[in-house]
């Protein structure tokens, strides 16, 4: 942010709570942001509390966002919040002191900004990621300010509290890795394999799991329990086809067969059209988009796997069914389907698992 900005954020060790109340925010505001985390934590109703006494006490996090090979897309998410959601909260509790995109300072107004975080608040302040890095010749194919993603990366996460990659690009170099992948763009964790990374993937983050993690990380002191791919058990635990709307006309046979056919008018299931949510793990079911109003699936459209790490090149094209992992295609046995996809996901065969829903279900008209 710019110098008149800070200016008016009021004292340094004012906390995240006399933040809140400065801009106009209500006791019952406060609590109702409280609870909708504490929620999206998937933490029982009496953390509230203890969410509540850490935003009291504590001050604003530091924030830098660093950008490097992506689309943008996951700043959009941060910006892009409407009133009264947490999403927009989240621009209150933070202290955004360098995003190339929203800050007023350029060239090398802007790159001192950095400098004097790192310098100034060394292992005090949290590391925001966006894009992919590229790492062949030397890192040269992403340069700001004349220095590479990388050597940026390697300082200013090297010096963070905690770091946090945003998107996919971030987390697993995304579409900028696609095949060919020319600039041998990995993401943060590949980049930087010695230092601990969440990685909130998806394209774009949901806004909502960013501040769920920065406020558990206030909370508790300590990053969230993670999955084996570094991102928060609370945000990524669970299957989508497991939590999708339209899994009941999954465990009914009922598939939407062509774009805009009678089974696409009443919401059935989009597996046929290529949805890769069995193969995807991700709260967009619970916490949706736009202000959780709606989703891909929610409005007709297939999940296209965007927050695996086999994204892109692992799940396209995205209008056939699901590659052929082992098992899957043999609809005779549900067992078998359902063997196949836990092959792929690497998850246990959960008591819904895909194929116990199958059997006896594939014989039902549509």
């Amino acid at each position: 942010m710019d110098g008149s900005h800070r200016h008016e954020v009021g004292s340094p060790e004012e906390t995240i709570y006399e933040s809140l109340v400065r801009k106009g925010y209500s006791r019952r505001d406060f609590l109702r942001f409280c609870t909708a985390v504490t929620a999206a934590l998937a933490l029982p109703a009496p953390f509230v509390s203890r969410v509540a006494e850490a935003l009291e006490t504590k001050k604003k996090p530091i924030l830098v966002w660093l950008e490097f090979q992506d689309c943008a897309g996951n700043s959009e998410a941060l910006l892009r919040a409407t009133k009264p959601t947490v999403g927009e909260l989240i621009l209150d509790i933070l202290s955004i002191e360098y995003h190339e995109t929203i800050m007023a300072a350029a060239g090398h107004q802007a790159e001192k900004s950095l400098a004097d975080v790192v310098a100034n608040h060394k292992g005090n302040y949290i590391a925001a990621v966006e894009g992919s890095i590229p790492m062949k010749d030397g890192g040269v194919y992403c340069c700001i300010g004349g220095r590479s993603a990388k050597d940026i990366v390697t300082e200013v996460c090297g010096n963070a509290m905690a770091t946090i990659a945003m998107g996919t690009c971030a987390c697993f170099g995304g579409l900028p890795a696609a095949a060919p992948n020319p600039t041998s763009a990995v993401g943060v964790s590949a980049a930087l394999p010695n230092i601990p990374v969440v990685n909130l993937s998806g394209c774009p983050v949901n806004v909502e799991n960013i501040t769920a993690t920065i406020v558990y990380f206030l909370t508790f002191g300590t990053l969230p329990p993670l999955d084996k791919f570094g991102r928060p058990l609370f945000a990524y635990g669970k299957r989508i086809h497991d939590n999708c709307e339209r899994r009941a006309h999954f465990d009914a046979g009922q598939y939407v067969r062509e774009w805009g056919d009678e089974g696409h008018r009443k919401g059935w299931c989009l597996y046929e059209m290529g949805c890769k949510g069995p193969e995807t793990f991700h709260n967009c079911p619970r916490i949706k988009y736009n202000d959780g109003t709606s989703w891909p699936v929610g409005s007709g459209h297939g999940c296209i796997g965007c927050s695996e790490p086999a994204f892109w090149d692992g799940m396209t094209p995205f209008y056939e069914r699901l590659p052929q992992p082992p098992g899957f295609g043999v609809e005779a046995t549900a067992d078998k389907v359902g063997l196949g996809i836990t092959a792929v996901t690497g998850a246990a065969v959960a008591a819904h698992g895909i194929g116990r829903m199958i059997t006896g279900k594939n014989t039902r008209k549509d």
